[in-house]
């Protein structure tokens, strides 16, 4: 398999005293779908951040497809962001304008500024949307304001303006966190489906032990900021759990997920 993302002892500190991250070491393959895992404040969103420079890490390398992006200027930065899509908690939508606008925003990576403020688009992108949507599922929705969505459709636009990046990889931000249990499954249904027809490779935030060991290749627990476990769902232990999440905590995660599975 070919290495698409290496991460080599990524630190970021908000101050002398708070590390957000520190040493992040990890690397993920073309095609594969890993979770992060880990309690409220460590360090999750901070780290997909880092990796498409929506946060600048304080040191170490950020390697995607052979280039290390903390060393690209203006122009390399936005051509690298084409290729990695990301998919926000909150979905980060334009809500005023209709849900086939908000998709074609997902190429203005592409765009002059000019053609980008004009909303100028081919053809070729407009059907590439078309389809898209009628994928997710929302074709009947296409020419309705955002606004007029449930959680879980306005998330589903979020995946088609990725998708339409034509990514490597997506970033996926704790993507069912303010949405209920059935509109979860369908967002992981669909990224999961899209990770394995569209061979894109996946990161995604969860807090839902449960999810990740359903959904995932492999798992990294992360705890303060630190990597404290990176391996196959099948490899996270009852203790590897309290290790992540605190001993209290951690017996509440294993027994939800206990059952959740059964």
């Amino acid at each position: 398999m070919t290495t698409l993302l290496e991460l080599k002892n990524v630190s970021k500190y908000y101050s002398k005293d708070i590390a957000a991250l520190s040493n992040i070491h990890f690397s993920i393959e073309e095609g594969e779908f890993v979770s992060v895992i880990g309690p409220s404040g460590a360090g999750k969103s901070t780290l997909l951040r880092c990796i498409n420079r929506m946060i600048e890490a304080s040191s170490g390398e950020v390697v995607f497809n052979g280039t290390n992006i903390r060393k690209l200027g203006r122009k390399g930065l936005r051509e690298t962001r084409t290729q990695i899509g990301m998919i926000f908690q909150h979905y980060n939508l334009v809500t005023r304008l209709t849900v086939i606008e908000n998709v074609l925003h997902g190429r203005l990576g592409y765009k002059s500024a000019v053609a980008g403020m004009l909303g100028i688009y081919s053809q070729e992108e407009k059907q590439q949307a078309i389809r898209l949507l009628e994928e997710l599922g929302l074709s009947q929705h296409m020419y309705k304001r955002v606004d007029q969505l449930s959680g879980g459709q306005k998330q589903r636009v979020g995946i088609a303006r990725a998708l339409i990046q034509n990514p490597k990889m997506l970033l996926c931000d704790e993507p069912i966190a303010s949405l209920d249990p059935g509109s979860s499954k369908i967002i992981m249904d669909h990224i999961k489906n899209i990770s394995a027809s569209y061979k894109i490779t996946c990161l995604v935030n969860l807090h839902q032990v449960d999810v990740a060991l359903k959904y995932s290749d492999r798992i990294i627990g992360v705890n303060k900021g630190e990597v404290v476990f990176n391996g196959k769902p099948s490899e996270l232990t009852t203790d590897m759990i309290h290790k992540i999440y605190g001993s209290e905590t951690g017996d509440l995660i294993f027994e939800a997920g206990e059952r959740n599975a059964g």
